[in-house]
């Protein structure tokens, strides 16, 4: 069958102007869902048994702003500012989705420059798996199942341009002049929320501002533990409880029922109504998973994420449930290299050490020189053997003992690295579980009092420095210590 090269469209209605950051929002929201009911609308035509004669396409929407002045905006700022005249933009998708942190952005531009902003449709078609993503009862087909190319009538994922050129510095304009606006493009967020679906069996839409990572199902157990009880206390602020399948409660007592398949990734939402609540992702263990996981995150724009789990204590005078906060990261990770090569420094974020060490002091009831006994700061190294303890260790333990590594596991490097290079704010605290070079090896029995008796603390950390951290001023959380020479106006 022959498809004829032209194409049907939604009406364009041009580029308009905006200096209401909210009004803007709702034009880029009524731009999508017109994109999107379209597409679908001629996709469950085609489902239906009816022939396409042409090539269906829409676009995304997208923001531009132009100014003309060099004039200095708060050097204070991070965010919320472009660096020189010119013309920026991005494109966007799931607009609603992501309402208050575009009305956030949006305003921040028109304040910080006094000029509007543009809001049309982008050159940039919407691939027909994104356009359906979510709507009910709507499945792409596999090849061959159609007696026709897919491709012949709609736009597919187009992987030359879904990458991380704009967070990697190596994009310094599109091809029509501009310069990004955002750290990433509509497509590269569509294919990490589809991707987010898929690793953790929740919905984009429940991910939390807070991040927190661990590699041992002992921390979900308790953080639905903690999280019913919150739900209980009226004062808590938080609201709701999700867990993988999208199951959600709101009472203590609520049913969360388990999936008979879990997905690579569980992860749990405790959650407030203005999304400043926690995330719990349990992303298992090495840092091919940890990198996948923040890749994908990474588009949600959340404002920090830490990550609270095991590892191998490396100094004699630890002991086990001992607490390490990192000050510095040994990368021998390898999967960052690429993007993030190992020389650059990967610093400690002032704001996010402070709230660890306040939440340990908190939960342990130490303070100054006493915490000394229970937590010790330095370099924690990540790598990607999990059994290095079999091989020659005069390299590895020289290298550790060079770095002045107190801990080792396979994930915090990983996470922090992906922090930096996305510009999320990241922070470390793991719990000693183990002394591999000094003959305290993880065995069944000890391992199971260990977690019996330090889980639960460690846990508690994590959330109350996550809970310090939400009472920060945004734009003290989101310093300059992430920002490059030119970065792009949005966070």
């Amino acid at each position: 069958m022959q498809i004829s090269q032209t194409y049907i469209a939604p009406p364009d209605a041009g580029w308009q102007e905006f200096t209401n950051p909210a009004a803007a929002v709702a034009q880029l929201e009524a731009l999508y869902e017109e994109a999107v009911s379209f597409l679908t609308a001629q996709f469950n035509a085609v489902m239906a048994g009816e022939r396409p004669t042409s090539r269906v396409r829409a676009w995304y929407p997208a923001i531009r702003l132009t100014t003309t002045s060099f004039a200095k905006t708060d050097s204070r700022l991070s965010f919320g500012h472009v660096a020189q005249p010119g013309t920026y933009s991005t494109t966007i998708t799931r607009p609603a989705l992501f309402r208050n942190y575009l009305t956030q952005q949006i305003g921040l531009l028109i304040q910080n420059h006094g000029v509007p902003v543009e809001i049309g449709l982008s050159e940039t078609p919407i691939p027909i798996h994104f356009a359906v993503a979510g709507r009910s009862g709507v499945v792409i087909p596999q090849e061959g199942v159609l007696d026709f190319p897919l491709r012949d009538v709609f736009d597919v994922p187009d992987l030359s341009t879904t990458n991380d050129d704009i967070v990697n510095g190596t994009l310094v304009e599109y091809p029509d002049g501009s310069r990004p606006l955002a750290p990433f493009t509509a497509q590269r967020v569509d294919y990490s929320l589809a991707r987010l679906s898929h690793y953790t069996a929740t919905e984009p839409g429940h991910f939390q501002n807070h991040v927190l990572f661990t590699n041992y199902q002992f921390y979900v157990d308790e953080f639905e533990a903690y999280g019913r009880q919150a739900l209980a206390d009226p004062s808590s602020g938080y609201t709701s409880f999700v867990a993988p399948g999208n199951y959600e409660i709101t009472t203590l007592d609520g049913d969360l029922p388990h999936l008979t398949k879990m997905p690579q990734m569980p992860t749990y939402h405790l959650k407030r109504p203005d999304g400043q609540g926690i995330t719990l992702v349990n992303i298992g263990v090495g840092p091919s998973n940890a990198k996948t996981a923040t890749d994908h995150i990474a588009v949600l724009r959340p404002h920090a994420w830490l990550m609270v789990g095991h590892c191998a204590g490396l100094r004699a005078s630890q002991s086990l449930g001992d607490f390490c906060l990192a000050h510095a990261y040994l990368r021998e990770d390898h999967v960052l290299d690429d993007d993030l090569p190992v020389w650059v420094p990967i610093p400690a974020l002032a704001e996010i050490q402070i709230a660890l060490e306040r939440a340990v002091e908190r939960v342990t009831q130490l303070q100054g020189y006493e915490l000394k006994r229970v937590m010790r700061t330095g370099t924690v190294a990540t790598i990607d053997n999990r059994n290095w303890e079999l091989r020659d260790q005069s390299g590895p333990v020289q290298r550790l003992s060079q770095s002045r590594a107190i801990a080792l596991d396979m994930e915090s490097a990983t996470i922090a690295a992906n922090g930096f290079r996305f510009r999320v704010p990241y922070g470390t605290l793991l719990c000693v579980s183990d002394k591999p070079l000094h003959g305290e090896l993880k065995l069944p029995g000890m391992a199971s009092d260990f977690y019996r008796t330090q889980v639960a603390r460690h846990l508690q950390i994590g959330i109350h420095a996550m809970e310090l951290i939400r009472e920060m001023p945004i734009e003290r959380i989101h310093s300059r210590k992430l920002r490059s020479f030119e970065e792009t106006a949005f966070l």
